[in-house]
């Protein structure tokens, strides 16, 4: 059975190379073999590259159904291979498109092979939700599958909003980080997000000005999407990544007003983009971007493909911002509304980004008038040798 696959890789020449690997099992056949099918294929993939097992530093897994899934799936290598050592593992509800039962997102990391080089990377599983990784003095914290694990009644959304954020900010704490000066980037799941959406934003604005986040100091790089856990009453999941050790002007956000305007204009907190800067290369984090111009509205309604060209502009004006541009993007999520649209999207995407690895996914945005979202992380060449190795 075809499985689709596609990697890209970046090669810095003092921090190692970082690898990004997207699989797609084929339509079809049951979950065993379509679990069967990603493994092997992501296997392959790691051979193909070089890769040692140990290696792996993240994964996300996107099903169809993940109340009648994940419980298999966490049996499968993807989410525990001992050769691996200790990887985060998310696993989202958010149905691969046109039709498969899951997908896989892999990010693996690579010592640097210089000899003036700090030390290997190291991984420790701190907590079932949080794995540091250690690598040239600086310590990232990888933080997956936070929600309330609701199973019996349910909750406030509100409620669930501020538990999922103290399982992350206990956790920085504990490394003697904060979610304001520490965190880089969330991605949030919101069940129903037609109708939830709004209590987590809110709930997330008053948490964020307690960690002293307001509009005019900045917030976090973001994607609030529809999707969830595999628990009955819960309808927040995160995901998020943080950095311990962040050198003063090595953060910077990335903005395009002639494009987008600040999320603060419509009450939303969160960042277009983050950049994080190295000796020898950025990091991008592009936020979920839709079809939306400098005011705030929505354009193209009704055309997903005008607003897929508007979305593409808006986060290649965004990685622009920041020194980059599309060309430098490691991979590209795709979230639809509308699974119909899917092979028009794919088609397009396939015609223009050849060689990216691009997943379609179905999620509904926050505003029912967008068709389509897209985000991903850019990595590009730098030459700062002032601030930190990667």
């Amino acid at each position: 059975m075809p499985v689709a696959c596609a990697t890209k890789s970046f090669r810095g020449p003092t921090g190692g190379a970082e690898h990004f690997i997207v699989i797609q099992a084929p339509p079809g056949p049951g979950l065993e073999a379509q679990i069967s099918c990603v493994e092997h294929r992501y296997a392959e993939a790691r051979v193909a590259l070089g890769l040692s097992p140990e290696s792996a530093v993240f994964r996300r897994i996107y099903l169809s159904d993940a109340p009648n899934q994940a419980a298999r799936l966490r049996d499968s290598r993807l989410v525990h291979d001992a050769d691996c050592g200790p990887v985060a593992v998310s696993i989202v509800q958010q149905p691969p498109l046109p039709g498969s039962k899951l997908a896989l997102l892999a990010y693996h990391l690579e010592d640097s092979d210089r000899l003036e080089d700090v030390g290997p990377v190291r991984k420790q599983q701190l907590a079932p939700n949080h794995l540091l990784v250690e690598k040239n003095g600086t310590r990232h914290l990888w933080s997956t599958g936070l929600c309330t694990g609701a199973t019996n009644e349910p909750t406030s959304t509100a409620s669930q909003t501020r538990e999922v954020f103290t399982g992350l900010t206990d956790a920085l704490s504990g490394l003697g980080g904060t979610l304001r000066d520490n965190c880089v980037r969330t991605w949030i799941y919101v069940k129903d997000v037609d109708v939830f959406y709004r209590d987590m934003v809110d709930s997330r604005t008053a948490l964020f000005r307690q960690h002293g986040m307001t509009r005019d100091s900045h917030y976090l790089a973001s994607t609030g999407i529809e999707g969830s856990c595999a628990h009955r009453y819960d309808t927040v999941l995160m995901d998020a990544c943080s950095n311990l050790d962040l050198a003063p002007g090595q953060v910077s956000y990335l903005n395009d007003f002639d494009h987008l305007c600040a999320t603060k204009d419509y009450n939303v907190t969160f960042e277009r983009g983050t950049r994080i800067g190295y000796a020898d290369r950025s990091h991008h984090f592009i936020s979920g971007t839709a079809s939306i111009d400098n005011s705030g509205h929505v354009l193209h309604p009704g055309d997903v493909l005008r607003q897929l060209g508007r979305a593409l502009e808006n986060v290649d004006a965004l990685l622009r911002s920041g020194g980059a541009c599309l060309a430098d993007m490691t991979h590209l999520v795709t979230y639809l509304r509308d699974p119909s649209d899917c092979a028009r999207v794919d088609a397009c995407l396939r015609e223009r980004f050849p060689n990216l690895p691009v997943l379609i996914l179905r999620g509904a945005v926050c505003r029912p008038d967008w068709l389509i979202e897209v985000e991903g992380i850019g990595v590009a060449k730098a030459d700062s040798p002032h601030l930190p190795r990667f």
